[in-house]
């Protein structure tokens, strides 16, 4: 499945659809957040994590959303479950963000 990119009013949508949601922090200026990008893209792409929906967020223009998720450093990884944000890190190993994945899948 393809990473979406969101803004406030649409991952406020999506949260109250439920279900599991990998989100990924960024900025435009943000080299981590581009290096992490391809990696994030092929755990979107990875069968084990189709009931998981991928999703991307710029952190600067989406202040509400960052709230939500407890963004204080970039990149940041964020899992939700059924609207209730269990688990967020800034980080770019990939090993962190999949066994974050484990707890909303």
């Amino acid at each position: 499945m393809a990473v979406e990119t969101l803004n406030d009013a649409s991952f406020s949508d999506l949260l109250k659809e439920g279900g599991s949601i990998a989100i990924k922090f960024y900025a435009d200026w943000c080299g981590s957040c581009k290096l992490f990008s391809p990696k994030f893209r092929r755990m979107s792409e990875d069968e084990s994590n189709s009931g998981i929906r991928f999703v991307e967020i710029n952190a600067e223009e989406n202040p509400e959303s960052r709230r939500l998720a407890g963004v204080d450093n970039l990149p940041f990884i964020a899992v939700f479950k059924q609207g209730v944000c269990v688990q967020g890190l800034a980080t770019s190993k990939e090993e962190k963000v999949l066994e974050m994945l484990k707890d909303i899948a």
